[in-house]
């Protein structure tokens, strides 16, 4: 993956005190790089007995072999299918008889594989862990019951449920332009169907070695007994070559893109409007995760306070930055704001008022008691997604997969800190434009038939 420089952003956004980079939580986090090229992470808390483990694969769905939608998905179900040496069901049978569970996701620049249990199972979880990074039990029976396991979860969470994906699939669809960044990570039924064995093993020896990997284990346990166990299971396992990715970089867009769409489940339409985001590492991401939060960041937002509180012509208001969060992205990706509306009003009237509370930030920035309380916000929600230890591990593992340096867990306190108005002004005039906006405007089938039905019987009036 393509890594940008950590220097552009952290010179204008070190902490201006000692006493504040005193307050700060600092995480413990320790790194070591096998000679294979795994790098492996280690943060040390003996406040309880247990520990997180998390192996982040540094691909996902922008690097999904064209015409085979949704494989990365699919790939990483099939990571839990068995071994040689771990048949089906050996997986989640030895952690959860550990007392431990076990989960994976895939996203745009990264595939995770997590598990949580008490320290007297770390052994185990490294075993496994590097035997499913050494090879899987590659066979036609086990491809096509995951296949038919993809295909009924995109029946569940997107086809028969109201609004489906539209706020996380077809927006992303509508806002990009290059193909690894704008089509179905979920994956089309003809693709996931047209997958083989040739190209399983392929992907696994493309991408799911250990050069291509991140280790993390966060709880009781040091840095010592960690490396050395990451030695023990992981050393052996030779590195492998990495296909070089595709140019995905992709602009701000110039002219607003609209689509209207019809929903047979849902019962009141629905928005989502999608702007493009800064860059990993820029000097706007700060910026931009703090006037996400200003905007769309529960009851006391400006778009609660303007949508539905003021104005009341929304029914609720949602953000979403792409399918991760602020700080997890590695490629183009994009700001959401998705909210449900009176079926008495209008798309383009939801629109103008989120555009006049944008408007309001432009011209007027933000008063000091707001800024200190958005980015109070933020600073707890960070915190606390820190405080497990799966999500520790996790967290590490991905900032060091997409930032090439996991110890950046320690640096986004002070950049969300050193945040002003001026910087809020500046990310909402550059990226919150008409031009660089996408709009799904997502009816029920009988909104949308009404008129069709009203213009049909006037044409059916007339002498």
């Amino acid at each position: 993956m393509r890594k940008l420089s950590l220097f552009t952003l952290a010179a204008g956004l070190a902490l201006s005190l000692a006493a504040q980079a005193a307050d700060q939580w600092q995480l413990p986090v320790s790194s070591k790089k096998l000679a294979n090229g795994l790098t492996v992470l280690v943060s040390e808390d003996h406040s309880s007995p247990t520990v997180g483990v998390s192996v982040v694969y540094k691909v996902g769905m922008r690097l999904e072999p064209k015409n085979r939608t949704g494989f990365a998905h699919l790939f990483e179900h099939l990571m839990f299918q068995g071994t040689p040496k771990a048949p089906k069901g050996v997986f989640d049978k030895v952690i959860t008889g550990g007392g431990g569970n076990n989960n994976g996701s895939t996203r745009p620049d990264f595939t995770n594989y997590i598990e949580t249990a008490p320290v007297s199972s770390l052994e185990s979880i490294l075993w496994l862990e590097a035997d499913r990074m050494k090879t899987l039990d590659f066979n036609a029976a086990t491809l096509k019951n995951q296949q038919d396991v993809v295909k009924e979860e995109i029946r569940v969470n997107v086809q028969n449920q109201p609004y489906g994906g539209f706020m996380w699939i077809d927006i992303g669809g509508l806002a990009f332009e290059k193909w690894e960044n704008n089509h179905d990570g979920y994956g089309s039924f003809k693709d996931l169907e047209n997958a083989s064995l040739d190209d399983v093993r392929a992907f696994h020896r493309d991408y799911y070695g250990p050069n291509n990997a991140v280790l993390s284990i966060s709880g009781d346990i040091t840095p010592a007994k960690a490396f050395a166990l990451a030695e023990k299971y992981f050393a052996a396992i030779p590195k492998r070559a990495t296909p070089a990715p595709s140019d995905f970089r992709e602009g701000l867009n110039s002219a607003e893109k609209r689509l209207q769409q019809s929903d047979k489940l849902a019962q009141v339409p629905a928005i989502a409007a999608a702007w493009k985001m800064p860059d990993r590492g820029s000097k706007d991401q700060p910026g931009m995760a703090v006037l996400g939060e200003l905007l769309a960041g529960g009851d006391a937002s400006r778009f609660y306070q303007g949508l539905i509180k003021g104005r009341e012509l929304a029914l609720n208001v949602d953000s979403l930055y792409g399918l991760t969060s602020i700080w997890e992205y590695d490629g183009p990706t994009i700001f959401t704001v998705f909210a449900l509306y009176k079926p008495s009003t209008t798309a383009d009237t939801l629109l103008a008022a989120m555009d006049e509370e944008i408007a309001k930030v432009v011209k007027d920035g933000v008063d000091e008691a707001t800024l200190k309380r958005v980015k109070t916000r933020l600073l707890a929600d960070w915190y606390n997604g820190l405080e497990s230890f799966l999500s520790r591990a996790d967290t590490l593992a991905k900032l060091q997969a997409l930032w090439g340096d996991a110890k950046v867990v320690n640096q986004i306190p002070g950049w969300i800190e050193a945040v002003t108005s001026a910087d809020v002004q500046r990310v909402a005039k550059t990226y919150l434009t008409q031009a660089n906006r996408s709009v799904i405007d997502r009816k029920p089938v009988a909104m949308l038939a009404a008129p069709a039905a009203d213009a049909a019987a006037s044409t059916a009036t007339k002498p």
